[in-house]
């Protein structure tokens, strides 16, 4: 389907030639991420490492690592777990530039009672190793529901990637009343923040290193990550993108879900919707 899209078509944007197709535009722009072996080696064990402590920090993964024979540094471990967009989960100190600072919004979500579809979107973005290389998947969740309204793979963790998956399931959906989000530097930007309030919807950001403020789509990460991606290495972005459009249907419309009482996500989202 992606060969399909035609940039110098007369009459439809490369934009509206990957709607109606349905894939992600980003997908036209794979390239694979240039790391040694064993950085994705190194990469991956992380990954699945993060996903069982997600309180483990740089020294606690230097160890970890040790362990499983590999002997590096610490400042490596570090800019491999910023170019995977990992944040340990515990309180820390606010490392946000003087820029972002304005545009980090308070949490919403604390004793809030989630009853209805729609009420409440949950957007987060994940590493996601294959054989030679690696991608971050952005998904957006409905809350009440656990169906996933939108998902998005890149090789970038360009804010575009973001702003043009929520635009697209608002269009597909409807607005939510809040979406909720980390902190990251895709959510406090004013294109971000500007979006959201022009389709009337209030901005909710996890408090810095919260483990649980957004619990709902980090448990979603374990989950596809356990039963898919380690299951499955892929051995490039296209390959990937089937296999996870695959999983999303089967997540959405065949699995049932414990935390909505074993019900299936996508008819509890469209029977309430």
């Amino acid at each position: 389907m992606r060969q399909l899209v035609n940039p110098r078509h007369k009459e439809l944007s490369v934009r509206s030639q990957t709607e109606l197709l349905e894939i992600p535009r980003s997908t036209l722009y794979y390239k694979p991420i240039g790391e040694s072996p064993e950085n994705l080696e190194i990469m991956q064990k992380m990954d699945k490492h993060h996903i069982e402590h997600p309180t483990c920090g740089v020294l606690g993964m230097q160890d970890m690592l040790r362990l499983n024979g590999f002997q590096i540094n610490h400042k490596r471990i570090r800019r491999l777990m910023r170019l995977m967009n990992i944040r340990v989960k515990y309180p820390q100190k606010s490392l946000s530039n003087p820029g972002a600072r304005k545009y980090i919004l308070p949490y919403l979500l604390r004793g809030l009672d989630i009853v209805k579809t729609n009420q409440v979107w949950s957007i987060d973005i994940s590493y996601i190793p294959m054989k030679q290389g690696f991608m971050y998947l952005t998904a957006i969740m409905d809350v009440q529901s656990r169906y996933i309204v939108g998902w998005s793979l890149s090789n970038t963790l360009e804010k575009s990637v973001c702003l043009d998956l929520v635009e697209e399931s608002i269009r597909k959906y409807g607005a939510p009343e809040i979406i909720n989000s980390d902190q990251g530097v895709q959510f406090t930007n004013p294109s971000w923040i500007e979006t959201l309030k022009e389709n009337g919807i209030k901005i909710s950001m996890d408090g810095k290193g919260r483990a649980k403020d957004n619990i709902w789509i980090e448990r979603f990460w374990r989950t596809i990550k356990q039963e898919y991606v380690y299951l499955n290495p892929c051995d490039d972005g296209l390959e990937l993108y089937k296999g996870i459009r695959k999983y999303m249907q089967y997540y959405n419309y065949n699995r049932a879900h414990q935390g909505i009482g074993r019900q299936i996500p996508g008819v509890v989202y469209k029977t309430v919707a």
